[in-house]
């Protein structure tokens, strides 16, 4: 498909520099479609289903808005402060790094401003004392980093990085100590993302508690969150755009419990992106989901044949983004497009920090 086809004019002054407090007082668009999203493209995302009303609602209505006996996935995935500042070796020339993907205990794949004049085997010397050796360049752009010293690498990040905003707030205002709150979420765990799964963002202890009284129930899976997900989308037609791949895990027991829960009548809903493409990814063509520990680079758009997920909580995306692509796979393109139409005009807040959707197929 054209990637132009997801693309819409957003104002500047509805992207969010700082989350709302408290957490689930955000705002929630509820989308619903016409039919479930198993068994085909066109369901769910026909041409022309932009019909029917939106819900204006808050994410404090979550637990009215769903039934006893659905679940609730969640990514606990926890950012790290992957955002390193520093210089060549015996240079004066600035550069940054954010770290992508971990390779091992002391190697990560990152991405490199002023990449060009990083040389394979220099030394880069960043904050705190902490240096890394330039090993590798990849077909993406970034380049791997060997970690030198003894120290475990997520010490040394602790000593030298911050925490690694999206570039659309980074590039608005500083980092500073209320990120390092507001950019985790309640179910941080793992640690290893370089982007939070913003969606869980919305979530407090009371907000859980009344979904606990309201019978819903959660799992928890891992999908360490790229820097890619932020790379631009720069083919002009989808078939050529390639997919970052991200490491994620779903034990065996988890499994098991959301196969139960569905063939019990209940839906899988999941929070964030993240969550649903590891979902789908560890999904058969029979919709059982299996034990999955493996790297993904699920790209999901709209012909996708959906094997589990039966709706989605996500926060609002960049024009033209996979994400995009992925919420107009699920509920239509139309759908989705009059969504954002009616989130801009009702003065929804985008993005990272901002309001949230509920996405009801």
């Amino acid at each position: 498909m054209r990637v132009d086809l997801f693309d819409f004019d957003l104002p500047q002054d509805r992207i969010a520099l700082r989350p709302v407090r408290p957490r689930d007082a955000s705002r929630m668009l509820v989308v619903r479609g016409q039919k479930p999203p198993f068994g085909g493209a066109s369901e769910g995302a026909s041409e022309g289903a932009s019909e029917g009303a939106f819900e204006d609602r808050g994410v404090a209505d979550l637990p009215d808005l769903l039934e006893p006996g659905d679940v609730l996935v969640f990514n606990d995935t926890r950012v790290i402060p992957a955002q390193l500042e520093g210089r060549r070796a015996g240079g004066e020339a600035k550069i940054g790094a954010t770290l992508h993907k971990r390779i091992d205990l002391r190697r990560w794949q990152a991405f490199i401003r002023n990449a060009k004049r990083v040389k394979i085997d220099d030394q880069l010397v960043f904050g705190g004392g902490v240096t890394a050796i330039a090993e590798e360049r990849h077909s993406d752009g970034s380049i791997t980093l060997m970690f030198e010293g003894d120290e475990p690498v997520e010490i040394l990040l602790d000593r030298a990085g911050t925490m690694p905003l999206p570039p659309y707030i980074a590039q608005r205002r500083g980092v500073d100590e209320r990120d390092l709150e507001d950019y985790q979420t309640m179910f941080a765990a793992e640690d290893g993302a370089v982007a939070a799964p913003t969606a869980s963002l919305h979530f407090t202890d009371r907000l859980i508690a009344a979904l606990d009284a309201r019978g819903v129930k959660r799992e928890m899976l891992t999908l360490h969150v790229g820097a890619g997900t932020f790379l631009p989308v720069k083919a002009q037609d989808t078939d050529d755009h390639a997919m970052h791949s991200e490491f994620g895990r779903i034990t065996a027991e988890t499994a098991d419990r959301l196969n139960a829960a569905r063939a019990a009548g209940g839906r899988i809903i999941a929070v964030g992106t993240t969550s649903l493409r590891l979902i789908e990814s560890a999904a058969g063509e029979d919709g059982v989901i299996r034990e999955f520990a493996d790297d993904t680079d699920i790209f999901i758009t709209p012909g996708y044949k959906f094997r589990a997920v039966g709706g989605l909580m996500t926060n609002f995306h960049l024009p033209k983004s996979t994400l995009m692509m992925l919420v107009s796979a699920l509920m239509g393109r139309d759908r989705m497009m009059a969504a954002y139409q009616h989130a801009i005009a009702q003065q929804y807040r985008f993005y990272s920090y901002g309001d949230s959707s509920l996405l009801l197929p």
